[in-house]
């Protein structure tokens, strides 16, 4: 198996996070998993919920994942809800 990356752009909404929910999953088939944030324009509660589950599952299949490049955007919903840009809580 090899790594993976991808970059997401735009909206991470509750419009496409079913789409890109699947889009990341598949991914996961690799050895590492690289997921840039840097083009997210929007994010809403639904696709942060897409970005921990991704989380969650890698941690599930024994697949390292990183989360880079993170948009205003997101820092912006990260901060509000008290993660980390690594998605973990900050203490």
């Amino acid at each position: 198996m090899t790594a993976v990356s991808l970059s997401l752009d735009g909206e991470l909404t509750v419009i496409n996070a079913a789409e890109q929910h699947e889009r990341l999953l598949r991914a996961l088939d690799g050895s590492r998993l690289d997921v840039s944030l840097a083009g997210v324009t929007d994010l809403d509660t639904a696709g942060l919920q897409v970005l921990l589950f991704l989380s969650r599952e890698a941690a599930r299949r024994s697949v390292p994942v990183s989360f880079a490049g993170h948009s205003p955007a997101v820092l912006e919903v990260l901060r509000l809800v008290g993660l980390s840009p690594s998605l973990e809580v900050d203490t």
